[in-house]
């Protein structure tokens, strides 16, 4: 009896760290081209915006080409739960953090109001990361509309 629950602890302790070590692999490949930054984002803003701290969600996103791909951290999925095109990206505004939101998003963290295809998002990340954001939306190809408020 003592043996089968010691070697159920070590399976679950076991079971534990595989999925740790799958976590920093996963991160480690979407990192492996460059070109990602911590980002966290929230879906389906309302028109008024919502400061509660609900609906963020913390990731990783990677510029691959003319879109930014958005992956989940605590995911162990493969492909970008959210694709935006440069061509769709309307940034209509920048915030601070404000409320409940200061203790959802990390600590450095600027909060970009922007539209994609009918949809209102917000992106929070780093002054560095919105710097780079911001500078990969003004290079877009001649002809291509750029949304920069």
């Amino acid at each position: 009896m003592v043996l089968v629950l010691v070697l159920c602890v070590v399976a679950v302790v076991v079971l534990v760290l595989l999925g740790l070590f799958v976590f920093g692999l996963r991160r480690r490949l979407i990192q492996r081209s460059g070109g990602t930054f911590d980002c966290s984002l929230r879906w389906d803003v309302p028109e008024e915006g919502d400061a509660s701290g609900k609906g963020w969600g913390y990731g990783v996103a990677r510029y691959n080409g003319d879109r930014i791909e958005w992956f989940r951290v605590f995911s162990y999925a493969i492909r970008p739960r959210r694709t935006l095109e440069r061509s769709a990206i309307e940034v209509t505004g920048r915030r601070a953090p404000e409320g409940e939101e200061e203790l959802a998003l990390l600590s450095d963290a600027i909060v970009l109001a922007c539209s994609h295809r009918g949809s209102r998002l917000e992106l929070a990340m780093s002054e560095d990361a919105l710097t780079g954001f911001l500078a990969w939306l003004e290079a877009a190809p001649p002809g291509q509309r750029v949304n920069v408020a």
